[in-house]
């Protein structure tokens, strides 16, 4: 699995949300900078050649929809970061959050709460 340019994963997040678009339905939901319809096309048929979409024709016009789950990018590419940046360490994340206080007190006792349920 490819990771994607910032673009891409932004269509991508339209396509999980719309489950199956046209070109024209894409472009729609892009709030800002808006590519040229034909620009939006070739970045669609990028993602279909790095397998994370496909289509179904309808004469000259696609619709397409995502093969790749939100699911599994999400986990391909948070594995990814989790060991890029913090040595394969939850623990290490959590810290970084912590200290940067971006999480609260009270998420991380629901985390350890959540820890303890699945044990």
């Amino acid at each position: 699995m490819e990771k994607l340019t910032n673009k891409e994963e932004e269509i991508m997040h339209i396509l999980w949300r719309l489950e199956k678009a046209f070109v024209k339905d894409v472009l729609a939901e892009i709030k800002n900078d808006k590519p040229h319809y034909n620009t939006l096309s070739t970045i669609i048929r990028n993602l279909e050649e790095k397998g994370y979409v496909s289509y179904n024709a309808y004469g000259k016009t696609h619709q397409y929809y995502p093969i790749i789950s939100k699911e599994d990018y999400k986990k391909k590419f948070m594995n990814l970061a989790i060991g890029n940046y913090f040595n394969n360490s939850y623990k290490n994340m959590v810290s970084f959050f912590a200290k940067e206080e971006k999480i609260s007190v009270e998420e991380l006792k629901e985390i350890i709460e959540l820890i303890e349920k699945n044990k």
